[in-house]
């Protein structure tokens, strides 16, 4: 397992540089992709991102594959021109709660925050083989909320 780089290494530095160039080749973009486009957008020609950056692609697949109690997302509070953070309750009919009161009004940039506040959240050893457990055999899944 791959872990996190620990806060103020060069290696932390540079993968939060890599996110960034790759979400700032999107700028303008409908969606999102974690791929370094020379031209905005156009993903035919990525020269970078999760495929090329071993690390990021780790550290993004650990991001994504923690429980949705507590995930960071973003909320559209106006359409194509306001989005907040959020935080998810993990149960389902629970709305998310504002992390903080900064409005984006660019896609991009609240992606970028995000990954820093996730990086910070994360462990540093979180996902190795001896943190696993089957979350439907203790019923931590809240498929049978009431």
């Amino acid at each position: 397992m791959i872990s996190i780089p620990k806060k103020g290494t060069p290696e932390r530095d540079r993968l939060i540089e890599v996110f960034t160039a790759c979400m700032m080749s999107m700028k303008g973009v409908a969606g999102n992709a974690t791929l370094l486009c020379p031209t905005p957008g156009d993903v035919t020609d990525a020269a970078g991102g999760i495929h090329s950056d071993f690390l990021l692609n780790r550290v993004l697949i650990r991001m994504r594959s923690q429980p949705v109690k507590g995930k960071l997302v973003v909320i559209c509070t106006k359409v194509e021109k306001e989005w907040r953070i959020g935080r998810l309750s993990g149960i389902r009919g629970v709305p998310p709660e504002f992390v903080t009161d900064k409005v984006y009004d660019d896609e991009q940039e609240i992606q970028i925050d995000i990954f820093k506040m996730r990086l910070d959240e994360l462990s540093e050893h979180d996902g190795f083989p001896e943190h696993y457990n089957e979350g439907w055999k203790r019923h931590d899944d809240n498929w049978a909320v009431t």
